[in-house]
């Protein structure tokens, strides 16, 4: 017998709204194609999806049909009835259907709940609106290929993603954005502006860094440096490889498998692309007896690491396969842990907020159900991160479940001028490394003492932190990151001479420079300039010749004629040397 139950199951909260939505085009969907296997269809941030298998491909072209069909659904406005069933009767229920049979069977509960508005049924936890009716603004926006369970051994199901807001208005708000949100994607704009490639015959997920990209990441790899200096750290250099056995030490082979590439074979030992650095710095520290008294230990690497991601979800710079982190790994006296902490902290904020970051997020992520280590030890590791954070005044909220399996985290997102959250620095204490790896140092007593290691990065991946760079900017980056800072556009050949004197006095003040040498007009040259978000242009012509000045145009359109260029060169330098937004 099914039991009806309606109490306490809606709830009017945009996220059930979503999900109410994504029900409700599974039915129109069904009702279109009647033979579909139904996936799953969470809401999610701004909108829902649902995954399906269909006797065809569908085209964008559907989508204003399902959309028409959900608006038929809308207008009934059916009642989002919830029901508990047995484990046989969902069976029953759902015996056209695999891919809930293979939900089913891995569902602990006894009893299972499913939700019917009309004449569709679906397995659900819930909860939803009360009705179809209360959707009033929704759109249709893409369809994306999707492996079952996220796997590429399972099969591809075809997915339609969809958009759903209180009101007409935050729709279209939001549609605005979406349509500024393409003009800034970084994988437009890198090919645009030249910057990065990724190719077949290389291997996807693989990053290429063309002339102007890597520009713009050495002058963050450069600054990052200095910054390190400052602050007592001392620089790595590790191998991509390392022996399986010393990942199988850490625990990263037992519990991030499925995230690592195959093991080779060298000189009869198995080897492993590696997936972090922090084992090698291990290595760096365990090379010397260490005293009390050379303590905190702060090592630095921009260290490139490798790992799996399945190809359905790899995008453009921000989900790759290999990856160069800013990485850093602090060894330290547990009565230092504190301060160390907070001054990573410091740094973190310093970093982002240089790069025009002044939005972010921040979450303590605490024990998930794998873990390694002892709960004291995870209960001392979550305390000293949230001291931290209260001495730093640093609002966050906790995350339960979410820190890694060897300990307790900081994850800081920050938010581009679109408002979407990036991942940037995040904070990690590791009880456990040190203990499998009997990390210690000699203490004031003689004695060997355990040593607190803290895993953390500033600005994230550096593959990660350019795509959200190149969008936050849309890819018209402030002088000082510009990968070429000054355009001289000769408005005649027998400019030319001229254009490459002052080009060499801008380069012996370390501005990057280049001369448009082409046989273009002066206006083509300058829309080629705007084109590729150079921030400076210098146009010399007759009088600028004869004067021994320079005419400027910059990339808000304005412009100053008759300029001493040793003034501009004064400008520029402060603005760079001050890396003025």
């Amino acid at each position: 017998m099914v039991n009806v139950m309606n109490t306490g199951t809606t709830n009017n909260s945009l996220e059930a709204m979503r999900h109410s939505a994504s029900h409700i085009m599974a039915e129109a969907v069904l009702s279109i194609f009647p033979d579909a296997k139904l996936g799953i269809g969470p809401a999610i941030e701004n909108g829902f999806y649902y995954d399906f298998e269909l006797p065809r491909s569908l085209t964008p072209d559907d989508l204003p049909v399902i959309a028409d069909k959900m608006k038929e659904i809308i207008k009934r406005d059916s009642s989002f009835e919830r029901a508990e069933i047995t484990r046989e009767q969902a069976r029953e229920l759902f015996k056209d259907q695999p891919y809930k049979l293979e939900l089913i069977d891995e569902i602990p509960d006894e009893n299972l709940s499913i939700y019917t508005q009309g004449s569709f049924t679906d397995l659900c936890r819930g909860p939803h609106i009360s009705s179809t009716g209360r959707i009033k603004a929704f759109k249709l926006t893409s369809i994306a290929g999707a492996y079952w369970r996220g796997s590429e051994e399972r099969p591809m199901l075809q997915r339609i993603y969809g958009i759903c807001f209180e009101n007409k208005k935050d729709l279209n708000d939001y549609l605005v954005l979406l349509e500024e949100a393409a003009k800034r994607d970084h994988r437009k704009l890198g090919k645009e502006l030249d910057l990065f490639g990724i190719y077949d015959d290389g291997g996807p997920g693989l990053v290429c860094w063309h002339p102007n990209g890597a520009m713009v990441r050495r002058i963050i790899e450069d600054f990052w440096k200095i910054e390190h200096d400052k602050r007592g750290y001392s620089l790595l250099y590790t191998p991509h490889i390392a022996k399986l056995d010393l990942w199988k030490k850490s625990g990263h082979w037992d519990y991030y498998r499925e995230n690592l590439y195959s093991p080779m074979v060298i000189d009869e030992d198995e080897y492993l692309l590696k997936p972090m650095n922090c084992l090698y710095h291990i290595m760096v520290f365990n090379s010397h007896r260490r005293s009390y008294r050379e303590l905190p230990l702060r090592y630095a690497e921009l260290g490139t690491v490798y790992r799996y991601e399945p190809s359905g979800t790899l995008h453009g710079l921000s989900r790759v396969r290999g990856f160069t982190q800013d990485d850093s790994h602090i060894f330290c006296r547990y009565n230092q842990l504190e301060e160390e902490v907070t001054a990573v902290l410091d740094l973190a904020m310093f970093m982002i907020k240089t790069f025009g970051f002044d939005r972010y997020q921040v979450k303590l992520s605490t024990r998930p159900e794998k873990y390694a280590g002892s709960e004291e030890m995870w209960e001392h590791a979550t305390s000293t991160l949230q001291k931290a954070l209260e001495n730093s005044s640093i609002p966050y909220e906790v995350d339960p479940g979410e820190g890694v399996f060897y300990g307790p985290k900081i994850d800081i997102k920050f938010e581009d001028a679109m408002k979407r959250a990036w991942q940037g620095p995040t904070i990690q204490v590791d009880f456990n490394n040190p203990q499998r790896f009997n990390v210690t140092y000699t203490g004031e007593d003689g004695q060997e003492q355990p040593v607190a290691m803290v895993h953390r990065t500033v600005l994230g991946s550096m593959e990660r932190f350019m795509a959200c760079l190149i969008e936050h900017f849309g890819g018209a980056f402030p002088l000082w990151l510009a990968p070429v800072q000054v355009i001289i556009l000769p408005v005649a050949d027998r400019h030319i001479d001229y254009a490459k004197t002052v080009a060499q006095e801008l380069r012996n003040s370390l501005i990057r420079v280049e001369v448009d040498t082409s046989s273009s007009t002066v206006n083509h040259k300058i829309r080629d300039a705007q084109m590729k978000k150079v921030p400076c242009m210098l146009i010399l012509g007759d009088k600028e010749s004869q004067a021994g000045n320079i005419s400027v145009r910059w990339r808000s359109g304005k412009q100053e004629n008759g300029i001493d260029l040793s003034s501009l060169v004064e400008n520029l330098i402060d603005s760079i040397t001050n890396k003025v937004l």
